[in-house]
């Protein structure tokens, strides 16, 4: 278990303020003994959510051409047949994954192919698992092309709490199944867009693990 670099900036912020309130406290409270007990323990509680929030598991993925992975760490929330609007306008099977803020909030790539679209959208920050998030939220939009011609979308979407989503997506980059897509700073979901007729081998409310649980099937 490793700590990813995109909280490198945060938990060094976090971890001068804290250290900060700590030197206050010891010197506005007389050096109480217990008001510095709590203070400490409380910095550190906040220090220590900060870091688990930031964590970069070490795991293998699964590795299948025909397999469509879980881009995320979460819940399965929506699994519907919808209209996609933005690029590939026509009907698919929409499969959201709902990542509470305890879980990683490292995003991966569902399978390996060539992005043919990127897109990044200001919005609001509602609750990610509002059905409205998908269209009204930040968000990004990238969309993959497999080598057998079969393509997908998927979006990171930003929620209440999330003020940033970073991606690593370049239109062009050849990308390879379970590498990092981006990561999504403090509550969020991501949506995948499959074909009509994808087999889809998960349910409403499970939880899966990015990478590494299998979405769907191509074939």
């Amino acid at each position: 278990m490793g700590i990813h670099k995109e909280g490198y900036r945060i938990i060094f912020i976090t971890f001068l303020i804290t250290t900060a309130i700590n030197i206050a406290v010891f010197f506005l409270s007389g050096q109480n003994i217990l008001t510095l007990k709590i203070a400490a323990l409380l910095t550190f509680i906040l220090l220590f959510l900060v870091v688990s929030f930031f964590r970069n598991p070490r795991r293998e993925s699964f590795h299948n051409e025909d397999a469509i992975l879980a881009p995320a760490d979460g819940k399965i929330v929506v699994i519907e047949e919808v209209e996609e609007t933005e690029y590939l306008k026509t009907k698919c099977v929409q499969v959201s994954v709902f990542m509470s803020p305890t879980n990683v909030h490292i995003n991966w790539f569902p399978l390996s192919g060539v992005i043919k679209f990127f897109k990044h959208h200001s919005g609001r920050h509602q609750a990610a698992f509002l059905p409205k998030s998908s269209t009204e939220n930040e968000r990004t939009t990238v969309v993959i092309e497999h080598e057998s011609n079969v393509i997908i979308l998927m979006r990171q979407i930003a929620g209440a709490m999330a003020r940033r989503i970073v991606s690593y997506a370049k239109v062009g980059r050849k990308i390879e199944q379970g590498d990092q897509l981006g990561f999504i700073k403090f509550g969020s979901r991501v949506d995948l867009y499959l074909p009509l007729g994808t087999k889809i081998d998960v349910e409403l409310d499970q939880k899966v693990s990015g990478k590494q649980t299998i979405i769907g099937w191509l074939k």
